[in-house]
C-alpha cells in the first residue's frame, strides 16, 4: 500500500511515496478542491486588471508618490511571483517609476526571511530590481489609531510612509482567525509585537471561532487594516500543490467576502471516524506542523489511537517571537506547552530533518516520538497495532477543515 503525499513546498515540490502495510485499512481524505487546475497567466492578469469593487490599479495609483507591496512569509504558500508582474505592469501604466516601489515581507512576529526566501516568494528578477525588506515587529512602528476592540495599532513606519499600499496573500482555514488573507497581511503582518499580542489575546467565544464575520480577532484585524490604509488586497485560493486556482483582487472587504465564500467549500474535507491511526501531512505549513494534530484528534477511536504528523521541512520549524520558545526557561509572551488530547496514545513527529524542538514542548512527556525514517515510523506503529489497523490520511492537514 503506497500513499503519495506532497513534500518540500518551497524547495522541490513533489509527491513522495509513503508505504503502509497492505493489511491495514487505509482511507485518504483530500480537500474538496485538491486537484483544481492552476490559473494560467491570462487568468491571473484578468483578476489583477479587473478589480473587485474599485477602479483598476492603473487609475488608483496615478499621482501616488510611494508604493509598498506587502507579501506573506514562507509559512504561507502564496506563489506571489506569479502575481507580482501583473501588478507591476498596472503600476507602470499609472506612471509609477521603479524607485517609487518597495516590497515588505509581512512576517508578523515570525523570524525574518533571507535573500533565498525573497527569491522563492517574488522571483529573482523582482529581487534584483526592487528593494525588499523584512518587517521588524520590535521597532520603527507608527501609531495609526485604536480599534473598537481596544487594540492600539502600531504599524511598520516604512509601510505608513507610503501613500499606496497593496497586500498579497492567500485565504486558507486558520485556527483562531477563521480564515487567513485580507487584513491579516497588516495585522499581524506588519504590526508591532504589542499590537499583535493585544489582538491574539482578545477573547473569542467558541461558537465564533470559525465565523469569519463575527470572530473578534478577525474583525480587529480588519479594523487595523483600515486604519493603516490598505488600498488593495490580492488573495489567492490554492490547491494541494499550493498553486493559485482562484484569485480575488480589489477592495479588502469585498475580496474577503468573495474569497471566503469559495474557501468554505474548496478546503472542506470529509472527516474520518473511529480510526486507530491518523496521518496528518503538513505540506504548506511544514514549518508549523504541530498545529495539524488538532483537527485530527476527533478521527481517533474512543479508546484512543496514534497520530503521525509529517513535518518534512529542510528549514525546520519557524522562529516565532510571540509564541515560540527561546530556551528551556524562556519564551515569547504567548509561548506555551502543547498539551495533546488524552485520546492520543502516541504522538509521532516524522521529519527527515529531525529537530528536538519539534517535540520538546509536547505534554505529557513520554507520548511524543521524533522519528526520521519512515520505515521506523511504520515499524513503531506495527508494534502498537499489529497487522490490522484502520488508518486515515489527511494529505493537506494544514489547510483543510471539516466545516
Amino acid at each position: 500500500m503506497i500513499v503519495k503525499l506532497l513534500q518540500f513546498a518551497w524547495d522541490d515540490p513533489r509527491e513522495v511515496d509513503f508505504p503502509l502495510p497492505p493489511s491495514w485499512q487505509v482511507e485518504v481524505h483530500n480537500i474538496a478542491g485538491y486537484d483544481k487546475p492552476a490559473m494560467n497567466d491570462d487568468q491571473i492578469k484578468a483578476s489583477i486588471t479587473n478589480l473587485i469593487g474599485t477602479a483598476p490599479i492603473r487609475e488608483l495609483a496615478k499621482n501616488k508618490k510611494e508604493v509598498v507591496i506587502l507579501f506573506d512569509d514562507m509559512t504561507r504558500i502564496t506563489r506571489a511571483a506569479k502575481i507580482v508582474p501583473f501588478i507591476l505592469d498596472e503600476l507602470a501604466m499609472a506612471g509609477i517609476q521603479d524607485d517609487q516601489i518597495r516590497f515588505m515581507a509581512a512576517i508578523g512576529t515570525h523570524g525574518p526571511l533571507n535573500a533565498s526566501d525573497f527569491v522563492k516568494k517574488l522571483g529573482r528578477d523582482v529581487v534584483a530590481r526592487f528593494p525588499v525588506y523584512n518587517h521588524n515587529p520590535f521597532d520603527n512602528c507608527t501609531y495609526v489609531g485604536t480599534t473598537s476592540y481596544g487594540t492600539k495599532a502600531y504599524i511598520n513606519a516604512e509601510v505608513m510612509h507610503c501613500d499606496f499600499k497593496i497586500g498579497i496573500g492567500s485565504v486558507t482555514p486558520h485556527g483562531f482567525a477563521a480564515f487567513s488573507g485580507g487584513g491579516k497581511i497588516v495585522l499581524p503582518g506588519v504590526a508591532s509585537l504589542e499590537t499583535t499580542l493585544a489582538n491574539h489575546t482578545l477573547p473569542v467565544p467558541t461558537e465564533k471561532r470559525r465565523d469569519y464575520d463575527a470572530n473578534p480577532r478577525r474583525r480587529d484585524m480588519e479594523e487595523v487594516a483600515a486604519l493603516a490604509g490598505l488600498d488593495i488586497v490580492v488573495d489567492s485560493i490554492v490547491n494541494m500543490w499550493g498553486e493559485t486556482v482562484d484569485l480575488f483582487a480589489g477592495v479588502r472587504e469585498e475580496v474577503g467576502k468573495a474569497a471566503v465564500e469559495v474557501a468554505r467549500t474548496h478546503y472542506l474535507a470529509t472527516q474520518a471516524r473511529d480510526m486507530d491511526i491518523v496521518i496528518a501531512n503538513a505540506y504548506v505549513k511544514a514549518g508549523e506542523a504541530n498545529g495539524v494534530s488538532r483537527s485530527a484528534v476527533d478521527s481517533l477511536t474512543k479508546n484512543g489511537g496514534d497520530i503521525v504528523v509529517i513535518g518534512n521541512s529542510p528549514e525546520g520549524g519557524i522562529s516565532h517571537y510571540l509564541m515560540g520558545r527561546w530556551g528551556r526557561t524562556i519564551g515569547g509572551k504567548l509561548s506555551m506547552k502543547r498539551p495533546i488530547a488524552s485520546q492520543i496514545n502516541h504522538y509521532i513527529f516524522y521529519s527527515q530533518y529531525p529537530a528536538k524542538t519539534s517535540v520538546i514542548d509536547v505534554e505529557p512527556e513520554g507520548k511524543a516520538l521524533l522519528i526520521s525514517r519512515w520505515d521506523d515510523v511504520v515499524h513503531t506503529l506495527q508494534e502498537f497495532h499489529g497487522e490490522h489497523a484502520t488508518v486515515a490520511v489527511y494529505p493537506s492537514a494544514d489547510i483543510q477543515y471539516f466545516g
